[in-house]
């Protein structure tokens, strides 16, 4: 018998989950359904419990696929979402909270959180009467959401600003990886506020977002995936769109343990001299890793419109 993925509190909520979690963006990927399903599927049944999503993912469809994967094994799985207001409005809120339930096929998130605080004007506005941050109140009154959280990848400083209006915030997503202690790094800066508070730690980007570290053999991927999961966090969101990528992290999770805290200096100081300048984490120096959907309420062109400038 295999080692089974070990689980972790998922912060003071004390519910255990799933140390490597599957990323639900990678679940439009599979060239069909029914590919998708079976992803999942196996992903669940290697014991990943925790599934992320976000309602603006691949305009709908990774929501959609994990709705028609998950609909007859909801009671398996953790199953959080991410709203996409960017600075909108509670009303846009609750319009994408009902849209994203049907989609996932169940009548309640167990967590929502709000999606990528990147830009700078966003905190403020989610925090303004009528905001997202009250469509999460009134979402966790009707019982359609249990936790709430937000999340983001651009600037250590704006997480910072999220969590200084002392909400009692559930989770905190954030880039999380070997290359991050050098340059704006969330790990040193917002990682320690989030554990004193027992808020629930959701690592993402462990492979610097676009893997490209992995390619030019900076570091491999058992590495990277150890040394995220060696931080106190809840749980890791890994990509995951095919089952060799599945097996990979799996085999990975099963059975680990952490690296010492010796062991994770010596990785970050090895990494160093080229983690500096942000090339392995692109999603903090450049705008490539923010969604359509924030760039057309910022007025920037969509990725495809970016493509025909």
């Amino acid at each position: 018998m295999p080692h089974p993925i070990p689980t972790r509190p998922f912060g003071r909520t004390g519910i255990p989950v799933s140390i490597l979690a599957l990323g639900g963006w990678h679940l439009g990927l599979p060239r069909t359904d029914a590919a998708a399903t079976r992803l999942a599927h196996a992903a669940i049944d290697a014991g990943i419990t925790f599934l992320d999503n976000a309602w603006d993912y691949n305009e709908g469809l990774s929501e959609t696929r994990m709705g028609k994967a998950i609909y007859d094994r909801r009671d398996q799985v953790f199953l959080m979402t991410k709203v996409c207001t960017h600075g909108r409005d509670a009303k846009v809120a609750m319009t994408q909270l009902e849209q994203s339930l049907k989609r996932l096929k169940t009548d309640y998130l167990d967590l929502w959180q709000i999606h990528e605080v990147v830009f700078d004007d966003e905190p403020a506005r989610h925090f303004a009467k009528g905001g997202v941050v009250e469509a999460m109140d009134r979402a966790r009154e009707q019982g359609k959401v249990r936790f709430v959280g937000f999340t983001g990848h651009k600037d250590p400083r704006l997480h910072l600003e999220m969590l200084g209006h002392n909400y009692p915030w559930d989770a905190c997503q954030l880039p999380l990886n070997c290359f991050d202690a050098s340059f704006r790094s969330f790990e040193r800066r917002v990682l320690p506020q989030l554990t004193r508070r027992g808020i629930a730690v959701v690592g993402m980007k462990s492979f610097g977002g676009d893997g490209r570290a992995l390619t030019k053999k900076i570091v491999t991927a058992r590495e990277a995936l150890s040394y995220a999961m060696s931080l106190p966090i809840a749980t890791l969101v890994s990509g995951i769109g095919t089952p060799k990528v599945l097996q990979q992290n799996v085999e990975i999770a099963r059975g680990f343990r952490p690296m010492t805290e010796k062991q994770r200096e010596a990785l970050r100081r090895r990494v160093a001299g080229s983690a500096a300048d942000g090339r392995f984490e692109l999603y903090k120096v450049s705008a490539l890793f923010e969604g359509d959907e924030a760039r057309r309420v910022h007025g920037l062109p969509t990725h495809s419109e970016e493509l025909m400038l």
